[in-house]
Formats: structure tokens, C-alpha cells, sequence
């Protein structure tokens, strides 16, 4: 294991010690969603419409509400509406939320059918503290740490120090969420038909893990 990184008994592992923070703030938001590729090819919107997809086909019923924890740029809370009433978002960036969903400054405070944290779990400096939302779903994705290797872990694009604080592969991701009290009713690596790594293209490893877990 690379130094000031641990891998626990469940399989997760996590950065010690955090040196450089990194401030999560609306210039961040606009940095990560505002390349010419990602706006010209439509990819927010084609990612929210295939994560929906997946979400309402594992459940096989529509939510009343939900909840998307650390929202971004609100792609996926505008597909939201489309479909489901009552649509939420929290995020620490401060970004605006779009027109018709509303800003949750407490997301322990009220219950919401399904949580979603795409791309967010990874960043937390506690991530069990989830375990007090009051929720029947979570929703997840996270990128895929297979870990073949220390080289291989080094150099790996998703490793991100004081970013990216945990990783997570199957295994783990199962057993974490089984810690907190949930089960897990879909997993897959659908994301990967959009974001595309060279390594999943040619069929080596997937890129992104993405789970459905229900409360126990």
C-alpha cells in the first residue's frame, strides 16, 4: 500500500492524512462541466437521462422525492423533473440549483424516497456519517479501485490526493453500505458506455462502479 493511504478490513481504503484541501466551491463546478467536449456533446444531460434510467428500472416505480447530494452543475436534478414531484439538491459549492428544484441545507433533516451521490462519496472526510439519512434508497457512483497494483494505484486517474479520500471497488462498496444498513439491489457499470477509459474500452477493467442499495 502506497504510503498515508490504509485499506481497511471491509476492503475500503482511504488517505491518513489530508495536506492540501481542496475548496469546493461554485469556480470548481464551472472547471469540472465546462470543457468544449462536455458542453458540444450534450454529456450532462445524456449521463442524467442514463442514470434516471437505471434508477427508475432497479426500483421499477418512480420516487415521490429525491435528493441529489453534492448536485454539480444540476443536470441530472433537471432530468429529475421530469418525471418525479418533488426534487431536491445539496451541494457545499453553493452552485445555484436549477429553476424548480429546491436547495436543501440540511439533507439529515427531512426524508427523502431516494439519496443519490454521484461522484460525492469518494470526496467525504467521514463517509459513514450518511448513515442518519432518512432515506429508503441510495443511489451511488463512484470510480472503480481495482487496485492490481502500488504502480498501478500511483498512477491511477482517479486516485486524486486530498480529493478523492476513499475508494471503493465491489467488495467494498457492498460491505460498506451493508455496515450502514442497507442491501445492495443493483450494481453495474453502465456509466462506462459514456465515460469512456481507454483501459474499459478494450475490455481490461471498468471505469466506474454504480450501485443501488435499499435500506434494510
Amino acid at each position: 500500500m502506497l504510503p498515508n493511504y490504509q485499506k481497511l478490513s471491509n476492503g475500503l481504503i482511504k488517505q491518513l492524512e489530508i495536506k492540501n484541501a481542496i475548496e469546493y466551491n461554485p469556480e470548481y463546478v464551472l472547471n469540472r462541466y465546462s470543457s468544449d467536449s462536455f458542453i458540444a456533446n450534450g454529456l450532462g444531460i445524456k449521463m442524467s437521462y442514463l442514470r434516471l434510467g437505471y434508477l427508475l428500472g432497479v426500483l421499477g416505480f418512480t420516487p415521490n422525492s429525491i435528493l441529489d447530494y453534492g448536485y454539480g452543475n444540476g443536470d441530472f436534478l433537471k432530468a429529475c423533473q421530469n418525471f418525479i414531484g418533488d426534487v431536491n439538491g445539496h451541494d457545499i459549492s453553493n452552485y445555484p440549483v436549477p429553476d424548480g428544484a429546491s436547495f436543501i441545507i440540511d439533507p439529515y433533516a427531512r426524508a427523502f424516497d431516494v439519496v443519490c451521490f454521484f461522484d460525492v462519496l469518494e470526496h467525504f472526510q467521514n463517509p459513514y456519517e450518511i448513515k442518519g439519512l432518512k432515506t429508503n434508497y441510495i443511489y451511488i457512483s463512484v470510480p472503480n479501485c481495482h487496485y492490481f497494483s502500488d504502480d498501478w494505484f500511483d498512477t491511477w486517474k482517479h486516485r486524486r490526493p486530498d480529493e478523492h479520500l476513499w475508494h471503493f471497488n465491489v467488495e467494498s462498496l457492498v460491505n460498506f453500505f451493508s455496515e450502514i444498513g442497507y442491501e445492495c439491489i443493483g450494481l453495474s457499470n453502465i456509466e462506462d458506455t459514456i465515460r469512456k477509459d481507454k483501459n474499459a474500452q478494450e475490455g481490461k477493467y471498468s471505469n466506474i462502479l454504480t450501485g443501488v442499495f435499499k435500506k434494510k
